[in-house]
């Protein structure tokens, strides 16, 4: 492996309304399949990296011939530090990927495996997630108006898209439930630690 090559893990939201949960849990027997935004070219992330259009949609392509086109496009839930998918955290299999202009924009199954099943009572429950890209390569540092960034190098190779907790922006997950009192209600993230004990406790 090359030794500039590191791991690099970017998080988007991946935003899903309620509304499309319960359709397709209705539409699909019990099966939840949620699209969402899963990686963004050109734009600078908040880790300070920018994947320039040209090196994600090459991968994106490799990815989906291989990958999904086999139905092997597995991802894990939360934190993987690894360049290989652990079939034991498994959550969930991307079904389809294409871009909307700069976004990378794919159908997930989520499974019914451990970390699936949490996967799917987090999403059910209304808690908002992030979805991150994972993949080996190297950064450069270039200048552009006074602010450094750092872009992808064209030997980035996509390795997974994994299900996060963490918010791509400070505060991004942290959404007023009751507006009209100007509240920020904490039921539904309170209630996390409860599901994830619950269901692991049936396995």
């Amino acid at each position: 492996m090359d030794k500039d090559k590191q791991l690099l893990v970017d998080y988007t939201v991946f935003e899903v309304t309620p509304q499309a949960i319960n359709e397709s849990l209705t539409q699909n027997n019990g099966k939840l399949v949620v699209k969402g935004v899963l990686q963004r070219a050109e734009a600078k992330n908040q880790n300070g990296r920018v994947y320039p259009m040209e090196t994600l949609m090459r991968e994106a392509k490799k990815y989906a011939s291989t990958f999904v086109k086999e139905r092997r496009a597995l991802g894990e839930l939360d934190h993987p530090d690894s360049g290989v998918v652990n079939l034991n955290n498994v959550s969930h299999n991307v079904l389809d990927m294409g871009f909307q202009g700069k976004d990378l924009v794919g159908t997930v199954e989520v499974l019914g495996t451990p970390s699936g099943n949490i996967l799917k009572e987090l999403f059910k429950a209304g808690i908002k997630l992030g979805i991150s890209s994972r993949g080996m390569g190297s950064v450069k540092e270039v200048f552009s108006e006074g602010d450094n960034t750092l872009e992808v190098q064209p030997d980035f190779e996509l390795i997974a898209f994994d299900f996060v907790s963490n918010p791509s922006t400070h505060g991004a997950f942290l959404a007023p439930v009751n507006e009209s009192k100007g509240n920020i209600s904490i039921n539904k993230f309170a209630g996390i630690e409860r599901i994830i004990t619950d269901i692991i406790t049936e396995f």
